[in-house]
């Protein structure tokens, strides 16, 4: 084969191709002057820092680095990733003689030895990361990224099997998703053991604790995805675990919803939380997570808790607003369209979500890069040669069932049953832009139904070649395949697929997957999976370090085009709409037979309702899952277009400014939310500050919070909102403090600017923000003190048309706020039976449950006490 290289890789490309899927030497004692290796520079377990040098000393067990930064670095040789393989097209060649191994004849491993060697040249298919790193290379890793295995059986001993499961896959490079409906909820009775069971969420965090145990080849973790059914009665403390700091943080969560569920939600029903009557004598051999099953079947059923739908699914939406989890795969639906339908049911997803499979399914992944296929004399797609890649593609896949080790016997007997593959893409955003197409405009909508029902079809058309040839998967049944809700809309369009199918069966149950490809997209140097580019230049954290990123195709642009600003279809991520995002998505989805690997981006200040309304319109368009992510809702995220370090200090020059207190608690909050405000912004914001007059009238509105009773005033200047003043709780707690504070920030923001549409502003970002319990009903329902805080001010401004007559009690002020007067009987005033005890939150659990029992701070959540 040729291995003139002709690729050569930069900066992060060239780390990622190093680190992740090039060919390693076992045994770094081989290094020797000259060898370019990866070295740890920055030894942190949960971020490293690795760099690409040269080898320029080596003495013994030390040896120095020269990294492409020109940095000297000493270090011993066990720190080196010394790797076989030093070019992409090493890499090619060793893939495709691997793959092609499996075909019956040397004539025929010659053939397509050439053919995919062709379209992997140039990374036109660039396959998915297990298969690069492993094809060829090692005998042990698997060739699958995704895997499923079956619902825990529900004893510590099917707990401590499945958890070994899942701990040999991920040893050997496999992604693994795990649905814990099987296991019976928080204190439900465990007759063996005299005792109640700690519930399903509680093993979900052992799963997720060794899953941050492992690492996959030395260059990433294992990685997890946990589901469970809607109708557990645990759901709730699933959908909030990871605001519980340190249970679960290995783990990507999701939730399985019904139709049923959502038309309880849109028609505002009951729903029924319920678990198998665990007495059945053969329950243990019996239960397998499949509660339609289990009805089927005559068996009973055990009511927890009757809750509304909608109390599950704000938890999840205002959850997923927070955090950005857990996601929702509509598992009814998904199952409705799957070609599995009539003999594997899907039961959960891989860690990322695109792939959802049965119990010991895995799928294959490898990605298409569109960007290669832009016909520039006609401005087109190169369809001829995007056909003929997809069609090699699928054989490549289906060649990989053959060629891959099996390290479970279950796994290797449900693959060879279905023959599963997921062939998808990467690089649409970057052919977009060729095409001068905006993502996300209607315009866009209709090349991706164009562009994906393509691939679709040359894709089955392909596989049923392959099965006139090779044979169909051994479950196939050709009515029963073609009845599932994909093939429908598959055979309607396009006709001659569904002749295809019918005279010459089908090699694989599913074909096509879009998978994130986050790590091979970006190695590269193109838009990843069907994504728009997050920006043009942002900073990538990940497990090589923090590094700057320049998307090419915008740079060469702007360097052709001094001085002008990039034209409206080079768009980025966090320039469209969530709904556009969504909308995209569906799109594409209609030409997915497994599912899609994409996030709604969404502005830092996109709210919950808004959140509600995308996740609705995602079931309401058909896409099988959702997810979204909210700028900067985490604590860390992958990409970022600030620099860390870039946090300019604030300084105050005008002689109009804020008082030093004030001006110390915006400081403050600048340095706690890592805003960059540059001088120039802040004496813009100085000019525009309104001093606070001596006396202000206002009113004060008493609304009962989950921490107690709250007392919320609030005062105008000039007509309009400018100051709020909270008191909650007791002097001297967490809650009066936080209230207190909340207040000061409202105050300046109120304070600051064109006063306009302040409020209402302040009132769509604070209202629905929830914590860990709510008070009251419908529209009396208060979420949190914040959300108190924007009933409030909702009700100051409708009640503030008074010419002639003043609203509820009126307060006339003149503190400041740093002369702020408490009130310790404000917790404890007799307020009916409607009343919430002050609560204080709680050092051990965070909840709002610390409370005075026996003159001492107990939990009534944990049993924290902070006597003992």
């Amino acid at each position: 084969m040729n291995t003139v290289q002709k690729q050569r890789l930069e900066g992060l490309s060239e780390k990622i191709f190093l680190d992740r899927y090039a060919w390693k030497d076992a045994d770094p004692s081989h290094a020797k002057v000259g060898d370019v290796v990866l070295v740890l520079t920055k030894d942190d377990p949960k971020f490293p820092t690795k760099e690409v040098g040269e080898i320029v000393a080596r003495e013994g067990r030390n040896a120095t680095v020269k990294t492409r930064r020109g940095e000297l670095v000493e270090t011993d040789v066990e720190k080196l990733t010394l790797n076989i393989e030093k070019t992409p097209e090493e890499m090619w060649d060793r893939l495709a003689k691997a793959i092609s191994s499996v075909e019956e004849t040397p004539e025929l491993q010659k053939e397509w030895e050439g053919k995919f060697r062709s379209i992997l040249d140039d990374w036109k298919l660039v396959p998915g990361g297990r298969i690069a790193a492993g094809a060829g290379a090692s005998d042990e890793l698997t060739l699958f990224n995704c895997y499923v295995i079956p619902s825990p059986k529900d004893s510590r001993g099917g707990i401590m099997e499945t958890l070994s499961e899942m701990t040999e896959i991920m040893a050997r490079g496999g992604g693994v998703g795990i649905n814990l409906s099987s296991l019976r909820p928080r204190r439900a009775i465990v007759k063996g053991v005299n005792g109640s069971s700690s519930g399903a969420v509680s093993w979900g965090g052992l799963f997720s604790y060794t899953t941050g145990l492992i690492e996959q080849g030395g260059s990433r973790r294992g990685a997890l995805m946990l589901m469970i059914n809607d109708w557990h009665p645990d759901v709730l403390d699933f959908i909030t675990v990871k605001q519980t700091m340190g249970q679960v943080t290995n783990a990507n969560l999701s939730v399985c919803v019904s139709n049923g569920f959502m038309k309880a939600v849109k028609e505002d029903l009951d729903w029924e939380l319920v678990f198998p009557d665990t007495t059945y004598e053969d329950y243990n051999e019996v239960w397998d997570g499949d509660l339609d099953k289990w009805k089927a079947d005559g068996r009973r059923v055990v009511h927890y808790r009757t809750v509304k739908a909608r109390e599950i699914w704000h938890t999840i939406i205002e959850s997923a607003w927070k955090s950005a989890e857990p996601g929702v795969v509509f598992m009814e639906y998904y199952n409705q369209m799957s070609n599995s339908w009539y003999f594997n049911p899907i039961i959960c997803t891989n860690p990322c979500g695109e792939q959802g499979l049965p119990g010991w399914g895995v799928c294959n992944l490898s990605a298409m890069n569109l960007s290669k296929f832009y016909d520039e004399e006609n401005n087109d797609v190169a369809w001829d040669e995007l056909a003929t890649t997809t069609h090699y593609s699928v054989r490549f896949l289906d060649n990989v069932i053959s060629r891959t080790p099996y390290h479970f016997e279950e796994n290797e007997r449900n693959q060879k049953k279905e023959r599963r593959v997921g062939l998808g893409t990467m690089g649409l955003a970057e052919l977009m832009i060729k095409l001068k197409i905006r993502y996300g405009s209607p315009e866009s909508l209709e090349f991706l139904d164009k562009l994906y029902g393509f691939i679709a079809k040359e894709a089955y058309l392909a596989s049923a070649e392959i099965a006139e040839e090779k044979g169909s998967f051994p479950a196939f049944e050709a009515d029963k395949y073609l009845q599932s809700g994909f093939m429908k809309v598959m055979t309607e369009v396009y006709p001659e697929v569904g002749e295809a199918i019918q005279e010459k069966g089908v090699r694989n149950v599913t074909i096509i997957t879009q998978a994130p490809t986050g790590s091979t997209g970006t190695m590269v140097g193109t838009s990843t999976g069907i994504e728009p580019y997050f920006a043009f230049k942002y900073y990538r954290q990940s497990r090589l370090g923090f590094d700057e990123q320049f998307v090419p195709i915008a740079q060469e642009w702007l360097d052709s085009h001094p001085g002008e600003s990039l034209p409206d279809y080079f768009i980025t991520a966090m320039d469209l709409s969530a709904e556009d995002h969504i909308r995209a998505q569906a799109a594409i989805q209609r030409w997915v037979d497994s599912s899609i690997s994409k996030t709604a981006n969404c502005p830092a200040d996109f709210t919950v309702e808004e959140t509600k309304r995308l996740y609705e319109l995602a079931f309401d368009l058909g896409c099988k899952g959702v997810t979204i992510y909210r700028d900067g809702s985490r604590d860390t995220q992958v990409l970022q277009t600030e620099k860390k370090e870039d946090k300019a200090e604030v300084k105050s020059t005008d002689a109009d400014a804020p008082s030093n207190e004030e001006k110390e608690s915006l400081d403050d909050l600048d340095k706690t939310l890592s805003v960059s405000v540059s001088a120039k912004d802040k004496a813009v914001f100085d000019k525009q500050y309104k001093k606070r007059p001596q006396v202000l009238r206002g009113a004060t509105y008493k609304i009962n919070t989950p921490f107690g009773m709250a007392y919320i005033t609030i005062n105008d200047l000039n007509g309009v909102p400018s100051e709020i003043f909270l008191n909650v709780g007791k002097a001297g707690s967490d809650v009066f403090a936080m209230a207190e504070a909340l207040g000061r920030v409202c105050s300046l923001f109120l304070r600051y600017g064109d006063h306009g549409q302040k409020a209402e502003l302040l009132i769509k970002h604070l209202k629905g923000i929830g914590g860990s319990g709510a008070i009251g009903f419908g529209p009396n329902r208060v979420e949190s003190i914040a959300d108190a805080v924007a009933k409030a001010l909702e009700t100051h401004i409708q009640n503030n048309q008074y010419d002639d007559h003043d609203p509820a009690p009126v307060a006339a002020t003149i503190a400041h706020h740093d002369d702020h007067v408490s009130s310790d009987s404000h917790g404890t005033h007799d307020h009916g039976s409607a009343a919430v005890t002050s609560r204080d939150l709680c050092p051990s659990c965070g909840s709002a449950s610390l409370i005075n029992v026996e003159g001492c701070k107990t939990c009534s959540n944990c049993g924290y006490s902070k006597c003992s």
